[in-house]
């Protein structure tokens, strides 16, 4: 009984050990960044915000080529800084500074890392169909009912929702209008329906965006700056992400994405009838055809 057991022990140890030895296997032939970063990286990506959904599945597919370990999770602005701040999250793409996440920024930004801007004057927006009645935010009100009396927003916890509700509305008196929110993905289907039904509508966007290449959109002017000046877009990160991340941080703080290939690609993940689970195939296939574009992430 004794022998059994001692056998059955020696047993069971050589297959922990072999078990062991196949991990490190796995990881040795993974492939593993060797350049003195951490292989692991949780990518916060912004629901409904185009252009970080398209930039984080670029660096996702870039990332993974060099071995690195790479984890996309969505979340709206507030709780996407919240888990920046308490490093669950590494990294974000889209923090629109100073002004669309000035409120988070202030809040959060001593825990945070901002590592450089991938794109310079993004202006927030309020868009209508190109042959609209008004030109201007100021002119809006007299014409609120030829809209429905509706300004067609994003999510509720986006930071332009803030600045439409406690800045634009109340300086262009658009009170009596209903400010309707709920995600991007419903305004721009109600953009999308309204325009095919040739319906004026107003709704809230940004630059870049590639509606404006889908849609006849003209912006409203905003004679008194309510939506305040065109933000960068950062790259933001969990503090102590560079001294875990060395080379990533340089790269994270040195690309840039012209608007050419920004909507070109886009157009291809959220223009054609894709799902989600096609960006993965969309992506590399992208990159395939932009290769300079994509080696030059990395340099």
């Amino acid at each position: 009984m004794k022998k059994r057991l001692i056998t059955s022990l020696a047993a069971g140890a050589a297959a922990m050990l072999a078990l062991a030895g196949c991990s490190a296997g796995a990881d040795a032939n993974s492939g593993g960044p060797d350049n003195g970063d951490k292989a692991k990286l949780t990518i916060n990506v912004f629901s409904g915000w185009a252009e970080d959904v398209a930039v984080s599945n670029v660096w996702k597919e870039v990332l993974e080529e060099k071995g690195y370990d790479v984890t996309l999770t969505t979340t709206t602005a507030g709780p996407g800084f919240t888990g920046l701040s308490q490093g669950t999250y590494d990294v974000n793409f889209d923090a629109w500074l100073p002004n669309t996440h000035k409120a988070y920024w202030k809040k959060y930004g001593s825990d945070l890392e901002k590592l450089g801007a991938w794109y310079d004057k993004a202006p927030l927006t309020l868009a209508v169909n190109k042959d609209a009645p008004v030109d201007s935010l100021a002119d809006l009100a007299a014409h609120a009912d030829e809209f429905g009396n509706r300004i067609i927003g994003i999510e509720p916890g986006a930071g332009e929702t803030a600045v439409v509700r406690d800045s634009v509305i109340p300086t262009y008196g658009l009170d009596k209008m209903t400010f309707v929110t709920s995600s991007t993905a419903a305004m721009l289907a109600e953009l999308k329906k309204d325009i095919a039904d040739g319906e004026n509508v107003v709704v809230t966007l940004w630059k870049p965006h590639w509606a404006y290449s889908e849609f006849p959109l003209k912006d409203l002017k905003d004679p008194e700056g309510a939506l305040g000046a065109p933000d960068s877009i950062n790259t933001i990160a969990r503090k102590g992400f560079s001294d875990d991340y060395p080379t990533l941080a340089k790269w994270f703080g040195n690309f840039s994405f012209p608007d050419e290939k920004l909507f070109d690609l886009e157009n291809k993940m959220f223009n054609s009838g894709a799902d989600e689970s096609d960006y993965p195939k969309i992506v590399q296939d992208w990159l395939k055809d932009n290769k300079d574009f994509a080696d030059g992430l990395t340099k």
